[in-house]
């Protein structure tokens, strides 16, 4: 069975910090590209970072410089570092997972950045 759990989310003030965490089980987690996505309510799901089974990393504009997108093959998890978060980050984020043919989403974890 395929399964990305992720973890982390949490209420945070604006500037603060968040580190989510997504571990995979059920597939063969070096071989796959990893993003996290996030969607606002009434919003579409967007790209937020992504990262390539050979490291390679991309970034949304709104999140770059403030966001890192990591991994550790060896605990099959993905992590994303969220700092100096604004209220405008606020949304569910979702792990993702993919081969060429073969994708699969996680339950999601909530993050809201309020004073």
């Amino acid at each position: 069975q395929v399964q990305l759990v992720e973890s982390g989310g949490g209420l945070v003030q604006p500037g603060g910090s968040l580190r989510l965490s997504c571990v995979a089980s059920g597939i063969i987690f070096r071989l796959h590209n990893m993003g996290w996505y996030r969607q606002a309510p009434g919003k579409q799901r967007e790209l937020v970072a992504a990262i390539t089974s050979g490291g390679s990393t991309n970034y949304a504009d709104s999140v770059k410089g403030r966001f890192t997108i990591s991994r550790d093959n060896a605990k099959n998890t993905v992590y994303l570092q969220m700092n100096s978060l604004k209220p405008e980050d606020t949304a569910v984020y979702y792990c993702n997972g993919r081969t060429v043919g073969n994708g699969f989403w996680g339950q999601g974890t909530q993050v809201t950045v309020s004073s």
